[in-house]
């Protein structure tokens, strides 16, 4: 099984679902994050603030960093490979990455 984890700027909370406004894209990814898990399949969530030094153990997201900013998170990591950076993916992207069935992610 192919192991995804994503680099998430600086939040409030680990999900970044908190607070008086919810950022759309968030809720989202949480969503769908959370569907992945029912069906067994972990996706790891490192958020700038409160895993530092996940940012600075894996050398290409340091890099990343380092040479493009934070403005490239969320940066998305498939069996140790970015593979987006700038934004989250979308269903059909996990579906396609993790090649998982579509049904995963239905409600």
């Amino acid at each position: 099984m192919k192991k995804m984890a994503i680099y998430e700027p600086s939040m409030c909370c680990p999900t970044g679902l908190c607070g008086p406004g919810v950022d759309p894209e968030l809720l989202r990814i949480s969503t769908s994050l959370e569907k992945l898990k029912k069906k067994g399949i972990e996706v790891e969530r490192f958020n700038l603030s409160s895993a530092p030094f996940e940012f600075i153990n894996n050398k290409d997201i340091n890099k990343l960093i380092n040479e493009k900013g934070v403005d490239e998170l969320p940066a998305v990591v498939v069996d140790g490979k970015i593979v987006i950076t700038g934004r989250y993916p979308t269903k059909e992207e996990i579906i396609k990455l993790l090649e998982i069935p579509k049904s995963y992610l239905e409600a």
